[in-house]
């Protein structure tokens, strides 16, 4: 009998690492991007840009406040912060709607959206935790042309923000 505990005990020690690399991960515990129109991050997961990890967790792009980054700061995602990569461009009229999607619901404290690293809108998050889906319809001022719209989603309960840009032509 304890031949065979011994044989159980060195295949099981041999197959952990093996079904540890194999085996799905769960997501990480995160969080959000905006969707319409398609941000950075969505064009990357709808493979309409060729990326890199970003394709497979557009919404975690997270770092801690007032960062004004599309990467939010992050190496991993800093193709993001690459103007020349691409990028599809929305066109949008002077009043857009943005739709942020959550995988994971923070209490927000507010929304930012800046255009070309002006400030346009701040959207009270009210401290409470956001539907699946939010839409902002956001005044884009005087600004007409092709830009790239920053959208700043800060959470309410921790240090850190969630990055999204967007490439637009404001008509």
């Amino acid at each position: 009998m304890d031949k065979k505990r011994k044989l159980a005990a060195v295949i099981g020690a041999g197959l952990a690492p093996v079904l540890a690399l194999t085996l799905p991960t769960g997501s990480a515990g995160a969080h959000g991007y905006v969707n319409a129109p398609a941000s950075r991050q969505a064009q990357c997961a709808a493979r309409t840009v060729p990326c890199g990890a970003i394709k497979y967790e557009p919404q975690s792009v997270e770092g801690r406040k007032g960062l004004r980054s599309c990467s939010g700061g992050n190496g991993r995602f800093a193709e993001l912060d690459d103007d020349s990569k691409g990028w599809k461009v929305s066109d949008v009229s002077r009043t857009q709607t943005f739709t942020w999607t959550f995988t994971a619901r923070h209490r927000t404290s507010n929304y930012e959206y800046f255009v070309d690293g002006t400030k346009v809108a701040t959207v009270d998050g009210g401290n409470q935790q956001p539907p699946a889906t939010v839409s902002h319809q956001v005044n884009l001022g005087n600004f007409t042309g092709r830009h790239k719209i920053l959208a700043v989603w800060n959470i309410g309960d921790t240090a850190n923000a969630f990055y999204a840009c967007i490439d637009v032509n404001i008509r």
